[in-house]
């Protein structure tokens, strides 16, 4: 058996197929869209996944203001930040936050799913939320895609 013909493929910046999706939020479920989206932010669904390297897909993000949430979870879960100053804590609803800016919700959501290093600030950076139903990345001729047919 000739070993040299298997070799693991590493991809990098030059040799990744990035691509652009558009994934409707319209009565997803927030962390079950949140774990997908984060999924193709990170190259997961590709066969030429490397761990160290930006290859998963830019994705953007309509219809945020739509996005459900199971239970009383609207209410009952709490965000919590700090000012830097003493007695600066301050919490935050998912119902505060979405009513302020839908677009910081999911985005606050998907950011806790991917690693927490460089490479995971610049995987953010290939997110793009839309509060309603236009885009204005049309120049980038994106593909519609499904998250319920994604595992």
């Amino acid at each position: 058996m000739d070993t040299l013909s298997y070799k693991t493929i590493s991809a990098n910046k030059a040799t990744a197929q990035k691509e652009w999706v558009v994934v409707d939020a319209t009565d997803l479920v927030l962390g079950r869209m949140g774990s997908k989206v984060a999924k193709l932010l990170r190259g997961k669904y590709k066969p030429s996944f490397t761990p160290h390297v930006d290859c998963g897909d830019n994705v953007i993000i309509i219809n945020a203001e739509k996005v459900q949430l199971t239970g009383n979870k609207w209410t009952d879960r709490v965000y919590l930040r700090h000012t830097g100053y003493p007695g600066g804590q301050r919490e935050m609803t998912p119902a505060k936050l979405m009513e302020k800016d839908p677009e910081k919700l999911i985005k606050k959501v998907v950011k806790g799913m991917l690693p927490k290093n460089k490479l995971g600030a610049q995987l953010l950076g290939n997110l793009y939320v839309f509060a309603g139903a236009e885009h204005d990345k049309q120049a980038q001729q994106p593909k519609q895609i499904d998250l319920n047919t994604l595992k």
